[in-house]
């Protein structure tokens, strides 16, 4: 598993933006848009590789992974009660 599949990858429309958004949380803020759900993640998925990379350049340490944490279940059951 490469580093930046420790981090959780977030797509979702937007109504105030009229489009979907991508966003990586606790890597970075901000992210991309655009009109198709798939291509909005797959440009996503490369801002976060590149992000990785440019820690990696940097010997900076990389902020703490947001993956594992089951979010989808997490955030069903909080909708639901």
């Amino acid at each position: 598993m490469n580093a930046a599949a420790r981090y959780v990858k977030i797509v979702e429309w937007s109504d105030e933006n009229n489009c979907y958004v991508g966003s990586c949380p606790g890597l970075f803020y901000g992210g991309c848009h655009g009109d198709d759900e798939k291509s909005v993640f797959a440009e996503l998925c490369q801002i976060v590789e590149e992000t990785v990379k440019l820690y990696d350049a940097e010997n900076r340490p990389l902020p703490p992974a947001t993956s594992g944490y089951d979010w989808a279940n997490t955030i069903a059951n909080a909708t639901t009660t």
